[in-house]
């Protein structure tokens, strides 16, 4: 009987052991992934610089010259760096550059370049004095609406243009008010403005209705994100328990201006900004990704697009390859070779 309970003891032991360890290895990776990314950014060469567009100081990285030039247009709340896990494979093939939109990351926070017709017109520019060639553009959620203002726009400089899940036709009023965009970060960012509270980080942490969506985990998650803030006030937000992926967004709105959100919450993102016209003057080829979709009980859009959108903005553009990935979400960490390989 004691043989058989040291035994026991042994075997309960062992397990207690590997489960400690893969708790370890989550929790570990969890706070550790980014500084890991960005040592393998480094190594494979990339440098960040900035320059001055029209009088606005803007912050990219550019990686070795190893093929034709790619520029990479991060989401909202985002910035380069969350290109950080392809960018070294990418710059085994390419010439990268990935830039920091206005009001995100290290760029310039000015409001007044808050729309798809100032900001394209300077990373028009960008590419014009910057990259100095034509490039392939590719641009993940609101930075597809931005690769389709340069596409159409400055066909000269423009190989092929990489369309990822943007939310075309769907940041337009009055149909943005069902959109999940318009519903969180962007009523967020406008109740936060009107709020005169210092942090949006912290704001953002007891009114996102995105944190809702972790049922009730969200008054943990709260309270954890707001102690973290309160103990680290100029850093991103860390969760040791949330992946990789949910540590990115936290991450990436240390540096975001909340007045970008309210240019969607406004509709002056899109003020002038055709967005079908734009998508019929696409002259080079296009690869659209469209990822799930689906509408909650309340009839908001959980996704950038649903078909009829992904279906209407395919039969716009001339040369179009469509994809559609099973997935929420086609985030700047699912960008690989093969979907700009055609170039």
């Amino acid at each position: 009987m004691k043989k058989a309970l040291r035994w026991g003891l042994w075997i309960l032991g062992g397990l207690l052991t590997i489960v400690a360890l893969v708790v370890g290895g989550f929790v570990l990776d969890n706070l550790t992934y980014f500084d890991r990314d960005m040592w393998a950014v480094r190594q494979a060469g990339f440098v960040e610089h900035e320059v001055t567009l029209n009088g606005t100081r803007l912050n990219y990285a550019e990686g070795p010259d190893n093929g034709p030039a790619l520029l990479l247009i991060h989401g909202q709340v985002m910035d380069w760096k969350n290109y950080a896990r392809v960018l070294p494979e990418l710059a085994r093939h390419y010439h990268v550059y990935a830039v920091d939109c206005y009001g995100h990351g290290g760029s310039e926070r000015v409001p007044d370049k808050y729309s798809a017709n100032a900001l394209g017109a300077d990373l028009v520019q960008f590419l014009d004095t910057v990259i100095a060639e034509p490039a392939v553009v590719s641009g993940h959620s609101s930075g597809g609406l931005l690769a389709a203002w340069v596409a159409a726009n400055a066909p000269d400089l423009v190989l092929g243009v990489i369309l990822e899940d943007p939310p075309f036709f769907t940041t337009q009023l009055p149909r943005a008010h069902m959109s999940w965009n318009y519903v969180d970060l962007a009523t967020s960012a406008h109740d936060f403005l009107d709020s005169g509270q210092p942090d949006f980080v912290a704001y953002n942490a007891e009114h996102s209705r995105f944190l809702t969506l972790f049922g009730e985990l969200r008054p943990t998650l709260t309270r954890d994100m707001l102690a973290y803030r309160a103990a680290h006030p100029d850093e991103p937000v860390k969760i040791a328990y949330m992946p990789p992926t949910l540590n990115e967004v936290f991450r990436g709105m240390n540096g975001y201006d909340p007045r970008f959100g309210e240019a969607f919450y406004s509709g002056s993102w899109d003020t002038d900004f055709d967005l079908a016209d734009a998508l019929g003057r696409i002259r080079a080829p296009a690869v659209l990704i469209h990822t799930n979709w689906s509408y909650d009980a309340d009839g908001i859009l959980m996704a950038a697009m649903d078909a009829d959108d992904a279906e209407r903005a395919r039969s716009l553009i001339p040369d179009v390859q469509f994809i559609k990935v099973d997935s929420c979400c086609a985030g700047g960490g699912k960008l690989s070779r093969a979907k700009v390989s055609m170039w």
